[in-house]
C-alpha cells in the first residue's frame, strides 16, 4: 500500500481514499472517559489504527462520547472498523480499570458514522448528472 502526492491510497487493484467520522458513547452515557481512562483510551485507539494501517486524522474523547475521523483501507467494512475500535478498547479498559466492570458493557451497541472524502457529495452528484456523459 502506498500513497501518492494527493493522498490517495494505491493497492494492487484500486486507488482511492476512504475516510469516516465515527461517534460512540459509553453505556448509559456515563461520563467515565476522564483522567487515566481517557489517556489509556487514546493510546488504545492509536494502537488499533496503527495495527490496521489506518490514520486517525482527528480524535476527541469527551467524558461521555468519542469522535474519530479515520482514514481506513478499502477492504474493511465500516462495521468492522467500529467493531475493532470498540472491541479492543472495551476489553482492555475493563481489564485495566475494574471500576468500569460496574457497567453491563463499556459501550452501547450503537454508533454514528458519516463517510467523507476529498470531494463533496454535491460535487460528485453534479459531475455524475452533467450531460457530458451522454456523448459517445
Amino acid at each position: 500500500m502506498r500513497k501518492d502526492s494527493i493522498g490517495y491510497r494505491h493497492s494492487e487493484h484500486s486507488v482511492g481514499l476512504a475516510t469516516i467520522h465515527l461517534v460512540w458513547i459509553p453505556k448509559r452515557r456515563k461520563p467515565i472517559l476522564v483522567g487515566n481512562i481517557k489517556l489509556r483510551l487514546s493510546e488504545i485507539l492509536d494502537s488499533v489504527a496503527h495495527d490496521n494501517n489506518w490514520i486517525i486524522k482527528a480524535k476527541e474523547i469527551a467524558s461521555d462520547h468519542v469522535h474519530l475521523l479515520v482514514e481506513y483501507d478499502e477492504k474493511t467494512a465500516i462495521c468492522d472498523v467500529i467493531k475493532l475500535f470498540k472491541g479492543r478498547s472495551s476489553r482492555l479498559l475493563r481489564e485495566e480499570f475494574p471500576e468500569l466492570k460496574k457497567l453491563p458493557s463499556l459501550w452501547t451497541r450503537s454508533y454514528f458514522y458519516d463517510t467523507s472524502g476529498k470531494v463533496s457529495t454535491s460535487n460528485v452528484m453534479a459531475y455524475i448528472n452533467d450531460p457530458h456523459h451522454e456523448r459517445h
